[in-house]
C-alpha cells in the first residue's frame, strides 16, 4: 500500500505542477491526483491479503490489472472509487477522474480527468508505479500529450521531474 500511496502522491504533485502552468485549479488537480486511485484503497480493505498479492504479482498493462480486479472483486478500482465518490456526494469532476483515468487519451479533450490520466502515467514513467510490473509509456511521449503551453514549461528531462517529485514526497513523508 505504501507504493500505491507514493504513486498517488506523485500523481498529485505532477497534476498540481501541470495545472499551475495553465487553466486548471492546482488545488483541485492535486486533490484529484490523491483521489484517483481511491478505489484501490477500498478494494484493499475488502480483501487485503488477496489484493496485496495481486498488486505484487501483476505484470502487464493497467487494462489487464482492471480485469484481474474485476475477477477478484466483481468490479475494478475505477468502479469502486466512482461509487465512493458518489456515496460521499463529492463533485462530479472527482467521479469523472476516478472513473476515467485508465481510458485512452483523447486528443480533443483536455480537462481534469485528462490531466490526471497523464499525471498518473507520468508518475509510472518516472519510477512511482502503482504496482511493480506496471508498464508505462516513454516519458517524452507522455509530455508530448500535454497542451502546448504546459508542454513548453514542463521539465524536458525525466530525471528532473523524478528528482523533484522524490524530494517532495520525502518532505511529505518526513512530516
Amino acid at each position: 500500500m505504501r507504493r500505491l500511496w507514493r504513486h498517488n502522491l506523485a500523481c498529485a504533485l505532477i497534476a498540481e505542477q501541470i495545472a499551475s502552468m495553465g487553466f486548471l485549479d492546482k488545488d483541485i488537480a492535486y486533490t484529484s491526483g490523491i483521489m484517483h486511485d481511491l478505489g484501490r484503497f477500498a478494494l484493499s480493505v475488502i480483501q487485503p491479503a488477496e489484493y496485496s498479492a495481486l498488486l505484487e504479482s501483476h505484470r502487464g498493462p493497467a487494462a489487464s490489472m482492471l480485469e484481474c480486479e474485476s475477477e477478484l472483486f466483481g468490479w475494478n478500482h475505477c468502479q469502486a472509487g466512482e461509487k465512493l465518490i458518489a456515496d460521499w456526494k463529492l463533485p462530479p469532476d472527482f467521479a469523472a477522474v476516478v472513473a476515467e483515468h485508465h481510458q485512452p487519451h483523447q486528443d480533443d479533450a483536455w480537462g481534469l480527468a485528462e490531466l490526471i490520466k497523464i499525471s498518473c502515467r507520468l508518475a509510472d514513467s518516472i519510477g512511482f508505479p502503482a504496482f511493480p510490473g506496471c508498464e508505462s509509456l516513454p516519458y517524452e511521449d507522455l509530455v508530448a500529450q500535454l497542451p502546448e503551453r504546459e508542454r513548453q514549461r514542463f521539465p524536458a528531462l525525466k530525471d528532473t521531474l523524478a528528482t523533484d517529485v522524490a524530494d517532495r514526497i520525502h518532505a511529505v513523508e518526513s512530516v
